[in-house]
């Protein structure tokens, strides 16, 4: 499950999404986790040391742009 095992090091809402900044200690990863209790949709987004605070204010910003088929 998205951030099972992992310490939250930070969470706040916005637009009715839960947004959370988590670090994995076994694999000394960061990453955010935002969901949409409404839809119940969740989606995971890795972070950087030097970009997790980005990643975490702004995490549509860093999600993959789709593929041209």
């Amino acid at each position: 499950m998205y951030g099972a095992w992992a310490t939250e090091l930070a969470t706040r809402t916005s637009g009715g999404l839960e947004i959370s900044l988590r670090w994995r200690q076994s694999e000394d990863r960061l990453f955010v986790v935002v969901s949409d209790p409404v839809t119940e949709e969740v989606f995971e987004l890795p972070a950087r040391r030097d970009n997790a605070l980005d990643v975490y204010y702004h995490p549509f910003a860093y999600m993959a742009a789709p593929k041209a088929a």
